[in-house]
């Protein structure tokens, strides 16, 4: 199992959510390459990047952010937050992002994942599927469409998505535990499916969970900021 700790960007600066709430905004580092070098310097080979002020607006927005950190790190890096066009991909993808996370997109244009899937290949592609109460979110996590999380993923797993990072809202940013039914749930649907999962990890205890469940990733976030988990624990597992 991967762990992969999360950077998420608001005005070029390092910042954490309450359950997607963009009035609930802490911000923990003005740098953040320099809190992807710390990741990176502790062994973590994964990072989970996130334009907040891209998913907002709809277009990507934290180019700089995305530049220095893939030019001064050897991390992979998938990147998520207002991707909406084949010219960002590429552009992403040419600045060294590994693969990108792609979400208010499939609900409102799902043609283009599967034009997408086609050009950039599966394993380039992550289906992010956010939800509350099972319901699919969009736009940074400010509206919330009518879609079920199993029929999402069916439509999806057939057009031949295998990556997907799901994201209990309800949990993100409040240390409470993950939602490990939720998983359960979509890993016994969908077996074939490498599922990350996010939100609310907030102890080794958490990550220990998912990793028997069988997941194949966790994005661990909040808890790292606020001193849960060290980066040295990361060795344990």
């Amino acid at each position: 199992m991967r762990i992969i700790p999360a950077i998420d960007i608001i005005d070029g600066k390092c910042v954490r959510l309450r359950q997607g709430d963009y009035a609930q905004k802490k911000v923990y580092s003005e740098n953040p390459l320099d809190v992807a070098k710390s990741f990176e310097d502790a062994g973590l080979t994964h990072l989970h990047l996130v334009d907040l002020d891209g998913a907002k607006a709809g277009k990507v927005i934290s180019w700089n952010v995305v530049k220095r950190i893939t030019s001064n790190t050897n991390l992979h890096v998938d990147f998520g937050g207002g991707i909406k066009t084949h010219e960002e991909i590429a552009r992403l993808l040419e600045l060294g992002i590994y693969q990108v996370n792609l979400g208010s997109i499939a609900v409102r244009e799902p043609g283009k994942i599967t034009d997408w899937l086609t050009q950039f290949g599966a394993d380039k592609i992550i289906l992010s599927a956010d939800v509350k109460n099972e319901i699919i979110s969009i736009d940074g996590w400010q509206e919330n469409s009518s879609i079920n999380i199993v029929t999402f993923l069916k439509d999806f797993v057939q057009k031949g998505i295998e990556h997907v990072t799901c994201t209990d809202i309800s949990t993100d940013g409040m240390l409470t535990g993950p939602n490990i039914e939720l998983y359960k749930k979509i890993l016994l649907t969908f077996p074939q499916l490498h599922l990350i999962a996010s939100g609310g990890v907030s102890s080794l205890e958490d990550l220990q969970e998912l990793k028997r469940i069988g997941v194949d990733g966790v994005i661990v976030g909040k808890a790292i900021y606020e001193g849960k988990i060290s980066l040295n624990d990361f060795k344990e597992i």
